[in-house]
């Protein structure tokens, strides 16, 4: 009989496909790989994952900070999806000799947009053309709610104009629409080779009629846009969200929704997920909702699991790969 040498928890297989998107075979017979297909409660997660010498993340799902951490000490390697982890401690993984590594950025089709990119577009066109309220209505047996909105000749706003907001660029132009951004280190002449105009903060809110968010979460970035910022914004502009949801205080953003400050909010990312049931953002009908789906593809999933295999055998060789601490 084989023994057990190495015990690894995958967490957060929701759609219970990680098991046939990478060659965890190959890891050998001592790896045993056990896979949560569920969330994980924060009372649960030191019952669950108590015994596993190696947990593998999928980026930003699940909260992992001190206090779980320091009650796990058979840990001794985590693999997160991507090359940072904001949900993750990974100072105390440091101070604790505990590996961290992660997985490369995903090659995409030469000019393609980036999935998180795509999930955006998706968003701004079912917003601006009604699509999730013209749907449900239809349905109802009503016809023709109400007025879309043509994004030729409308402001696309871009919050970060980095990988991903960079792509949102072309696609706008084809669109028809001027681009402006703002970000607290744009330099204008990054804005100017991809043709965007650089503005203020106050600018980028009060200008857009779409704005999108494509920021990297941090401690100055969190509640980068509340009630304040939104009260800049047009009335009839709509707000975009496929980065992380606590960049936009999110009960400023239900109040401004409520009120008609803003007129219509696409959300991909939230301060809780999933999503608790009957949130308050699930009882507006000028918000259309999906459950972080920017980076959720075949592709993109077999990329990234395939990575955490070689990762995982690496480190077991001695020759760890991608480390991020």
């Amino acid at each position: 009989m084989i023994e057990v040498v190495v015990r690894v928890a995958v967490l957060d297989d929701y759609q219970r496909l990680a098991s046939t998107w990478a060659a965890w075979d190959s890891l050998g017979s001592e790896v045993d790989v056990e896979f949560f297909h569920e969330p994980i409660g924060e009372d649960e997660l030191v019952e669950r994952l108590t015994g596993f010498d190696v947990l593998v993340l999928m980026r930003e799902r699940t909260r992992l900070g001190r206090e779980v951490l320091e009650r796990l000490p058979a840990l001794q390697l985590v693999v997160t999806t991507g090359m940072s982890n904001a949900s993750l401690d990974i100072a105390y993984l440091r101070e604790h000799g505990v590996m961290v590594a992660g997985t490369g950025p995903v090659g995409g089709a030469a000019g393609g947009v980036p999935g998180p990119a795509e999930v955006a577009w998706a968003l701004i066109l079912a917003l601006s053309k009604r699509v999730v309220i013209e749907d449900r209505a239809l349905r109802d047996g009503r016809w023709q709610t109400g007025i879309p909105f043509d994004l030729a000749g409308a402001t696309l706003g871009l919050a970060g104009l980095g990988r991903l907001g960079a792509a949102m660029v072309r696609p706008a132009r084809a669109f028809g629409m001027d681009v402006i951004a703002w970000s607290q280190n744009l330099r204008s002449e990054r804005a100017a080779e991809l043709g965007v105009e650089a503005v203020t903060k106050d600018e980028l809110l009060e200008r857009s009629d779409v704005l999108s968010i494509h920021l990297v979460i941090s401690d100055r970035t969190r509640d980068l846009f509340g009630a304040a910022e939104l009260a800049l914004m047009k009335p009839t502009a709509v707000l975009v969200n496929t980065s992380r949801g606590p960049i936009v205080t999110e009960a400023a953003l239900v109040e401004a929704l409520r009120s008609g400050t803003i007129a219509a909010a696409g959300l991909d990312v939230y301060d809780r997920e999933p999503l608790p049931p009957h949130h308050p953002l699930t009882t507006l009908e000028n918000v259309i909702l999906l459950p972080h789906l920017g980076y959720v593809s075949e592709p993109t999933m077999r990329h990234m699991y395939g990575q955490v295999v070689e990762d995982i055998a690496a480190w077991r060789s001695g020759s760890p790969l991608r480390a991020i601490n």
